[in-house]
């Protein structure tokens, strides 16, 4: 009787520890702190909208500020459910999701954006609009700008603005002052073909790897280096296995906001054009606040300990000088023109460039 008594006991312990301890392992990130100050239910419309980082950065954040200037400029008759912390899952299954209808909207990312929009990887090639002043002047370029926007179009997919997270560079668990320390990183990289190539071409070892697995395959020495920047790196707590920054500056990371061609066409006119419209002036307020947020997050980093290094100037010359080859070899895909696509370069990539100054320098 005692024996069945301590079982009873112990089971009853164990049965304790799985309600204490489950709700911890299955514990998600909370959006309380971005709930709405209004309420949605009354919407005639309503959006899903994606994205896979923290909303404390400014870029990510663009999609609770279109929530809330939807709801004011449509009088409540549009409300965007927004999912930021990749509650959807990984960006590439979450643009299946957008091409097929099952979400309305998403913040990609800019090397994600290949997949399925191949001219988006304009951005990513190096050092071509690797500034925030290149950034702002390509923005307003006029027809360069919009027919860079139209890039998924032939996939049912409206690109309307973007924002940004910043300069890229590298996130290491140890030092790399060259790139002979580079050469030794196991890099993670996004699901871009550029970005791949980009490595490969100065000899460095890329890992091809979702944002969701990150955490977990840095702190096991899966990868060892992060292709981020400092931002993101600094926000999303990376800095806390990866001691160590080294300045690139190769291109500007975006997050690129992209919604089913479909349903916007599907309302009414003057809310359609209200919805663009307001998506234009937050994404424009946005952008002006990410230079200065970048620079915060640099210094938060310093000050917790976290090493900034400048790589040597004939190092950067070589990556630059690899990088031509990644111009080339993507080319034709910058180029590809679509039967929807009103702007019909014979060069895209070579005006771009020009605009850009990129060569001259």
């Amino acid at each position: 009787m005692k024996r069945r008594h301590l079982s009873i006991a112990a089971l009853i312990c164990v049965m304790m520890l799985i309600a204490t301890a489950g709700p911890l392992l299955a514990k998600k990130p909370s959006l309380d702190a971005w709930k709405p100050t209004f309420d949605p239910k009354g919407a005639k419309y309503k959006l899903i909208v994606s994205n896979v980082s923290h909303p404390v950065i400014k870029g990510v954040y663009t999609g609770f500020a279109l929530r809330d200037a939807l709801w004011e400029s449509t009088k409540g008759q549009i409300y965007l459910d927004y999912k930021p912390f990749s509650m959807l899952g990984g960006e590439v299954e979450v643009l299946n999701q957008l091409q097929m209808g099952a979400i309305q909207g998403m913040g990609v990312s800019s090397v994600a954006a290949t997949n399925l929009g191949p001219r988006f990887g304009l951005v990513n090639l190096p050092f071509l609009i690797n500034s925030f002043e290149k950034l702002d002047k390509f923005v307003n370029s006029g027809q360069l700008f919009d027919h860079f926007m139209m890039a998924m179009d032939h996939q049912g997919i409206m690109g309307l603005d973007i924002t940004g997270y910043g300069n890229y560079g590298w996130a290491t668990t140890e030092p790399v002052r060259s790139l002979a320390d580079a050469s030794k990183i196991k890099f993670r990289t996004a699901e871009a073909a550029v970005n791949q190539l980009f490595y490969k071409a100065n000899g460095l070892n890329p890992v091809v790897m979702p944002w969701p697995d990150v955490p977990v395959s840095l702190k096991q020495g899966v990868i060892t280096g992060l292709d981020h920047t400092p931002m993101v790196c600094n926000i999303t707590k990376k800095f806390e296995v990866a001691k160590y920054y080294t300045y690139v500056n190769y291109a500007q990371g975006l997050f690129i906001w992209i919604f089913n061609k479909a349903w916007v066409n599907k309302l009414p006119d003057d809310l359609r054009q209200t919805f663009i419209d307001t998506v234009h002036t937050v994404c424009a307020k946005i952008r002006q606040e990410t230079q200065a947020q970048e620079e915060e997050e640099i210094a938060k980093a310093k000050a917790a300990g976290i090493e900034f290094i400048e790589l040597p100037a004939a190092d950067l010359k070589t990556l630059s000088q690899k990088g031509n080859t990644v111009h080339a070899q993507y080319k034709a895909e910058i180029n590809k023109l679509y039967d929807g696509d009103t702007y019909r370069p014979a060069d895209y990539l070579q005006e771009v460039q020009a605009l850009m100054g990129y060569g001259a320098e």
